[in-house]
């Protein structure tokens, strides 16, 4: 904020302050503009105490937010030592996850190297933590040479969460599978989210919100308990079904949302090489012309139903 000061200067209407005679006590003292430069409020300096604070707070705020980024960024790459701690380390699941997205790029690159980890991989299948469970059944993709990681794919599109399974029957595309392909469809569909429990809505987020995997859509309060109602996937909330001071039932519609663009747009790629006629429907609503569908995906939407009718044609 801007702090404006005018000066104060005297107007003709103010009245003449009285003039003193010069034989008065003023008169006999001269004038030293140095006395009254004295008598102003003298600048305090800064201690080197003070700005050694001032600097080292500057610099932490800086710094902070660069180290927070730097151990969270997946892309920063990790020596085998690091690697092998990463695979192992329950506590940081987020390690875990930095560690599998460094040996995906390696697989990627077709690295030799990464061989050594793959029974981790195989292991982290069954991770307890959704998130490093996803992870795995991405990376797992990117080595088709392997029938251990086919075999586990298979195994995953089993699991418990919707976003594993569809990862894992993203994954089995690229091995030639085309089992997933019901777990692929459900990832156009939207997402009905019930009420765990019982409860009063405190809180709820709105129509229309974009929210991330995990993100927040209602909290129940049940007696001293607080339960909060979480997204399983990335996307936005198509509708709420409920409102702030009522009471739901458990197994009660909270809201449904709509993936997000990169899930739908990775569903159709895979479409476009196993899809089915009966997988239309699911596809032709991201072909129309709404702001909230991207032109990539727009396009995508096209190119799966073309690939999917001349696959019928020659069948």
């Amino acid at each position: 904020m801007l702090l404006l000061f005018r000066a104060l200067t005297p107007t003709n209407d103010m009245p003449t302050p009285p003039s003193f005679p010069e034989t008065s006590a003023h008169a006999e003292v001269p004038f030293d503009p140095s006395t009254e430069r004295a008598s102003a409020s003298p600048h305090h300096k800064m201690s080197p105490r003070t700005r050694a604070l001032v600097f080292v707070t500057a610099w932490l705020i800086v710094l902070m937010p660069f180290l927070f980024w730097w151990n969270t960024w997946f892309g920063r790459r990790l020596p085998d030592r690091q690697i092998t701690e990463y695979l192992q380390d329950e506590k940081h699941p987020r390690h875990i996850q930095h560690a599998l997205v460094q040996l995906g790029e390696r697989m990627g690159r077709h690295d030799p190297g990464a061989a050594r980890w793959h029974p981790e991989m195989i292991r982290l299948a069954s991770h307890p933590v959704e998130e490093v469970r996803n992870t795995d059944a991405w990376v797992m993709g990117q080595d088709t040479s392997l029938p251990g990681f086919h075999e586990t794919l298979l195994k995953m599109l089993q699991d418990s969460s919707p976003m594993v399974r569809g990862n894992a029957a993203l994954s089995l595309v690229r091995f030639g599978d085309a089992t997933g392909r019901p777990q692929i469809v459900a990832l156009l569909q939207p997402v009905r989210i019930v009420a765990p429990a019982s409860g009063r809505v405190t809180d709820a987020d709105r129509v229309g919100t974009a929210i991330h995997q995990g993100g927040l859509i209602a909290k129940l309060q049940d007696g001293q308990q607080m339960i909060e109602v979480r997204s399983p996937i990335a996307g936005r909330i198509r509708t709420l079904s409920i409102a702030v001071g009522s009471n739901v039932a458990a197994g009660t519609e909270i809201a449904m949302v709509d993936p997000g663009d990169e899930q739908v747009w990775e569903a159709l790629r895979a479409l476009y090489l196993i899809g089915q006629p009966e997988d239309l429907p699911a596809i032709r609503p991201y072909q129309r012309e709404l702001p909230e569908i991207s032109d990539r995906v727009r396009q995508q939407a096209l190119l799966a139903e073309r690939s999917i009718r001349e696959r019928a044609g020659h069948l």
